[in-house]
């Protein structure tokens, strides 16, 4: 029976591991359609969603296995609690990588000055996503740790951008739909980086038993 039990965490992690590589990749197809005015990368990037969707389901059905059959200890009834949770924001990660690929179908990116820091806050935000699924691999508190620390680099990018883009529509330099759409997967981008900071949280709560509060969950 433990034998069983500890197969089936180890294959938890596993799962949600394979995951968050779905959504890693996911997402960099999402931002390299974007940028390279790949409609056809674009395209297929509704076939990864359902995939993640699939996994979501998956890995929540083993979650609900090992809690009612297994009776966890504290430390793993943690990292599955925890695992509940991550996979809410992986899923809403690839939600939002569709909708950046959705807008790559539409708007054909203009590589000069006044979009460049949307290409720094892409990078960014990929590097804290990478570094959050890297934590978990790792069950790592450092490095979950610094996810929290880059959070605000997302956001100074973001507030960065909607200024700009703002400034654009005022002055009419372009078509107000192009702004528009940049601002949306700005938008987009520092929601990832939220979901991001969630899941580094709750890595920190599976190791620690402590979230970012401060506060016992």
């Amino acid at each position: 029976m433990r034998n069983n039990y500890a197969k089936q965490l180890e294959d938890l992690k596993k799962e949600l591991i394979l995951m968050g590589s779905l959504c890693e990749n996911m997402l960099k197809d999402a931002l390299d359609a974007f940028e390279q005015n790949d409609d056809t990368k674009a395209s297929v990037i509704a076939e990864s969603d359902d995939k993640i969707d699939n996994k979501e389901s998956e890995i929540e059905a083993l979650c609900l296995s090992l809690i009612l059959h297994q009776q966890p200890v504290a430390s793993d009834l943690r990292l599955i609690s925890s695992s509940f949770k991550i996979i809410t924001d992986l899923e809403r990660i690839g939600d939002q990588a569709c909708d950046i690929a959705e807008i790559a179908l539409r708007l054909k990116y203009e590589d000069n000055e006044n979009f460049k820091e949307l290409s720094e806050m892409a990078k960014q935000t990929q590097k804290m996503f990478k570094e959050a699924i890297d934590s978990f691999v790792k069950l790592d508190i450092k490095t979950a740790k610094n996810v929290l620390d880059q959070d605000d680099i997302v956001d100074e990018h973001f507030v960065n951008m909607r200024s700009r883009l703002i400034s654009l529509i005022e002055k009419n330099d372009h078509e107000a739909r192009i702004p528009l759409d940049l601002l949306l997967i700005a938008k987009y981008l520092e929601r990832i980086a939220d979901h991001s900071c969630n899941v580094a949280n709750w890595i920190i709560f599976a190791i620690t038993g402590h979230h970012s509060s401060g506060e016992i969950i």
